[in-house]
């Protein structure tokens, strides 16, 4: 049997008559299944191609993260992702109406005690870090501006913080 076949052969079916005989339903339930896994074969492959826009996890010390989010498949795909993440962190230039994505942004992530945990340049407008529950300061510069933010990170809940500079940082004048 043929793909197009699979598809269609429990609609002529239903068309024909709702009155099956053993050997007709047997066939009619067996294409419907074949449908139905078709339909959730194409539902994984989505997935996986949502994971595969992702851009690599890197480490550093003890803290995996992940960073981009420029274009549309990749920012969707770290913006799905971000659920599964402890901390997610968003970057963007606030532009009258709206909010532009920012990218290049230094972030550093000092826990309690005031130690930096993490020293990193966004590849994007996103950050996802694996960090472990408590209490965190975070600091991100953009084009020479810094933005400070204090999180609390609670185990099992995904925390969101976002960073918004005013309209025109990083616009250079002429």
């Amino acid at each position: 049997l043929n793909y197009l076949m699979c598809l269609s052969f429990p609609r002529y079916l239903m068309s024909r008559s709702m009155t099956f005989k053993g050997n007709e339903m047997k066939l009619y339930l067996s294409m419907k299944t074949v449908a139905l896994s078709l339909g959730a074969l194409m539902m994984g492959a989505t997935v996986a191609q949502a994971a595969n826009n992702l851009p690599p996890v890197h480490q550093s010390g003890h803290i995996e993260y992940l960073t981009g989010g420029v274009g549309l498949d990749e920012s969707t795909a770290i913006q799905s992702e971000s659920k599964k993440w402890p901390l997610a962190l968003e970057f963007a230039i606030k532009d009258k109406q709206r909010a532009d994505f920012a990218a290049d942004v230094n972030v550093v992530l000092s826990d309690a005690k005031n130690h930096p945990e993490l020293h990193v340049k966004s590849g994007g407008p996103f950050l996802l870090a694996k960090v472990a529950p408590g209490k965190y300061m975070i600091s991100a510069t953009f084009a020479g501006k810094t933005l400070k933010r204090q999180v609390v990170v609670t185990s099992g809940k995904p925390t969101k913080v976002e960073f918004l500079w005013p309209t025109g940082t990083g616009e250079t004048r002429t």
